[in-house]
Parts: C-alpha cells; sequence; structure tokens
C-alpha cells in the first residue's frame, strides 16, 4: 500500500505540523540506516544507540522522511511520542485496509519450519509473502507487513514470545483468519514461571483472531482453558485431524492424514516435522484455495529457512544433521528420538545449552538422558555449563570416555577444544547430529566440520 507522508501522519496522529511539509509518496521504511535508498523512511529505533542519532545519516542515504520524538530540521518528519508505537500503529492500519488473508504462526517449537510449509502450500495458486528470517516480535511483524508485495494475497506471519502479553500485541496488529499454534513447549520458562504460563500467552493469539476466524491447536488439555475462538480445530492422536501411516528416512518422511487423500512425502525427517506439513495441508484446505495435488508438489519440493532440521555433508563425507537455531526441551528430546531411529552405523550427538529454562534448568537438561540410548548414539559431546548435570547422568550409562564435556561460561568457552576433538574422533561413516540454543553458537561448529 503506497501512502504519503500527510497520509502517515494523520493515521499516527503526529503532533507536528506536518503538513506544512510537501506531501509526497514514501518508498520502504527502514529501521536500518544503512539500507536507505532513495525514497525511503526512516524509523529511528532506540537499541544499543538512540536511532535519532542516525537521522542525518538516513537522509545522506536517500531517507526523505523520518518519525522522531524530538524536534528537528534536517528534513521532513512526523513527530510522535513513541517511534515504534507509531511504526507498530501504522502497520495495523495497513492490514485493516489490505485485501488480504493472514495466517498466524506461534509456538514453542516448529512455527517457523511450520510458517515455511504453509507459505509454500499457499505460493502454489496465491500471491504470498511470508516473514522473512526471524522477523517475528514487534518490530519485526510490522516490518513484515509494510514490506509486503503489492499483489500479496495470503500473508503468512509468525509470532514470536518472548515475554507474556507479546503474542496478544502482534495478533492485534495482524488481525489473522487464521491462526495457528504448533505446540507448547518449555521456550522461555525462566521468563513465564510455568508450562501453564507458557499456554496462556501463546493462546492471546486469539486477541486479534477475525470473529469469524479459525484457531488451529495440538489436542494439549494445558490449552482447554483458555480457548475463546468460535471455531477450532485440534490436531495429534487424541484430535480431529492427525497423521497415519508414518514412515521415516534420513532426508525424507512419508506419511498419510485422515483428512485428505494420498501419500504426502517431506524432505526432512522426523515425527514433529511431519506434524508441521500436516498443519500446512489442513490449513491450505481450509482457505478453499488449492488442490490436493498442488500441496502434494508443495511440500514434496520444499525449501526452508536455514539451521532447522537440515542435512549437510563435510567435504570428506560426514553426515551432520544441523538444528542449531534454537533448542528447547521438548524440541531437543524430540530429535533425537528421530535421530535415533535413522539408519545409521554409527551417531553422535553434540548437545548445547537449552537456554531461559529458570530454576528448572537443570532437571530439564538431565531429563535428556531419557532420549540417549548408548546403542544407539555411541558419542557425546556436551557443550555449556548448563549441559553438565545431563554429563554426569550420562556418563553413568554410557562407556568410559564416550561423554566429553566442554565449559562455556563468563571466563571460559572451550568451542574450540570441543571442535578439535570433534574433528579428530568423526569418521565419514559418522552421522552427527548438532542441537542448541542459537546464543550457543553451534553454527560455527557446523561450519568447521563442513570444511573437513
Amino acid at each position: 500500500m503506497k501512502l504519503t507522508l500527510h497520509q502517515i501522519g494523520m493515521i499516527v496522529s503526529a503532533e507536528n505540523d506536518y503538513q506544512s511539509f510537501p506531501d509526497f509518496v514514501i518508498g520502504n521504511i527502514e529501521f536500518d540506516s544503512r539500507k536507505i535508498k532513495d525514497g525511503d523512511f526512516f524509523l529511528p529505533l532506540k537499541g544499543a544507540r538512540d536511532g535519532h542519532d542516525f537521522i542525518s545519516l538516513a537522509q545522506k542515504n536517500g531517507a526523505i522522511a523520518t518519525f522522531s520524538e524530538q524536534d528537528i530540521s534536517a528534513m521532513p518528519y512526523l513527530k510522535v511520542k513513541d517511534n515504534l508505537t507509531a511504526f507498530q500503529q501504522l502497520a495495523s492500519y495497513v492490514r485493516a485496509h489490505s485485501d488480504i488473508k493472514v495466517i498466524a504462526v506461534t509456538g514453542s517449537n516448529g512455527k517457523t519450519t511450520t510458517k515455511d510449509m504453509i507459505a509454500a502450500v499457499m505460493s502454489e495458486s496465491c500471491h504470498t509473502y511470508k516473514t522473512q528470517g526471524n522477523y517475528n516480535n514487534e518490530i519485526g511483524l510490522p516490518y513484515t507487513i509494510m514490506h509486503m508485495p503489492e499483489k500479496t494475497e495470503y500473508l503468512i506471519l509468525e509470532m514470536g514470545q518472548d515475554h507474556f502479553g507479546d503474542i496478544k500485541l502482534l495478533s492485534e496488529i495482524a488481525r489473522p483468519d487464521i491462526a495457528v499454534i504448533t505446540m507448547i513447549g518449555e521456550a522461555h520458562l525462566e521468563f513465564f514461571g510455568s508450562r501453564e504460563k507458557i499456554a496462556e500467552g501463546k493462546m492471546q493469539i486469539q486477541d486479534g483472531l477475525l470473529d469469524t476466524g479459525l484457531l488451529v491447536i495440538p489436542d494439549d488439555p494445558i490449552l482447554e482453558p483458555f480457548i475463546n475462538a468460535q471455531r477450532v480445530k485440534r490436531f495429534g492422536t487424541m484430535g480431529e485431524v492427525f497423521i497415519t501411516n508414518f514412515k521415516e528416512g534420513k532426508s525424507k518422511s512419508t506419511f498419510s492424514v485422515n483428512f485428505a487423500e494420498g501419500e504426502f512425502e517431506i524432505p526432512l525427517s522426523g515425527i514433529y516435522n511431519a506434524n508441521n506439513a500436516l498443519l500446512a495441508i489442513y490449513v491450505g484446505l481450509a482457505t478453499h484455495q488449492l488442490t490436493i495435488s498442488k500441496i502434494h508438489h508443495a511440500l514434496a519440493n520444499l525449501k526452508l529457512t536455514r539451521n532447522r532440521t537440515e542435512w549437510l555433508t563435510s567435504e570428506s563425507g560426514i553426515e551432520l544433521l544441523s538444528d542449531v537455531y534454537n533448542a528447547n526441551p521438548t524440541a531437543m528430546g524430540l530429535t533425537l528420538d528421530s535421530f535415533t531411529e535413522l539408519p545409521g552405523q554409527s551417531k553422535i550427538a553434540v548437545l548445547a545449552d537449552m537456554k531461559e529454562l529458570g530454576s528448572d534448568s537443570k532437571a530439564l537438561h538431565q531429563s535428556m538422558i531419557l532420549h540417549l540410548n548408548p546403542e544407539k548414539i555411541q558419542r557425546l559431546f556436551l557443550y555449556g555449563e548448563e549441559m553438565w548435570p545431563l554429563a554426569e547422568l550420562a556418563a553413568e550409562i554410557y562407556p568410559r570416555g564416550a561423554v566429553r564435556f566442554y565449559q562455556k561460561n563468563a571466563n571460559i568457552d572451550e568451542q574450540s577444544d570441543l571442535i578439535v576433538d570433534l574433528l579428530d574422533s568423526i569418521s565419514n561413516t559418522d552421522q552427527v547430529l548438532l542441537k542448541g540454543s542459537n546464543s550457543m553458537h553451534l553454527d560455527q561448529v557446523v561450519e568447521k566440520l563442513l570444511e573437513n
């Protein structure tokens, strides 16, 4: 949607005399002054640096106007109390006045993969745009809305939750036609205190759901007290929609569903990924825009965001299963279970700390022992202080020397030792799983192994 400076000023109730400036159509709205092109609008945000300090640089790069929380003289501007709030108001207006359908996706695990799958399915028949990368927060979601192409018919929005109330804000901006929750796990337990509170926060995706909207949730009893949507569909073994005939390979899975014909194939292993695909199939059919054959084609030819359950092969032939973007106990357990059952003679697991688990962190890390079988995963490389309790337990059931632990704290980081030991001990007959929270930077370990 093309808007002029004066239109934006009216939408956000700008406090200055913006009508004294010439009116003109703006290009993109950018909060990074380095991305500014001629005709763009600058959004100064407060982070490590105050974005107001970059207004002159944005103008030099081509910005023709800016939001500002203070009076300036350098260029046309819209004065508001809070730049981010104004940006969110603008995105909400654009969504409300655009002829699009919005599908929102959240969950403790699988939301990015599910978003990618739904977008792939919808792209078979409709002009579709989706959240790019990890732009799923109070800045990224309105940014996605403001950057969707003019021809967009379906907008697939990922919604992240770090604190209670995050999903409420995002949902009220996005006003979804369909809202999907992939699962309720323990992500950000440190900030929520309980899994019930996480569930309550996720269910705030209903707060912006249209009155005629559809809510798709897992068959998890923890969600039931928070349901207020009129149309609800549950998925899972006890739900109305579910998977049948699941068959898993190293780099692909096949399955059927109880509500559509044919066998579906995805280029991913793991029943959890099949469940993500189940959601894409159901949502695609619920829009009445797709045929079964187009959904089959979309899922078989998926291209996903990097570092999420991605099989890679090193130069020497080592097979790596990289899932290093994020981690929580439910996701790590599911990944270990799937990895355990894949065909292959020798398996190694490289596990790093799962962050933001609060006072339950020790017990939740120790619980991974339930997913570790020395006969199936022969060697463990555990990285980070939170992994030490698991290392102690694993040493009791694994042969001597099969479990190795590497520190990472404020004073010591033994990642380089981890890399050296991995390179010394793995061969091209091994399959290696790498899983941990993004802040543990296992992606750097992956890159070094790929070079070997």
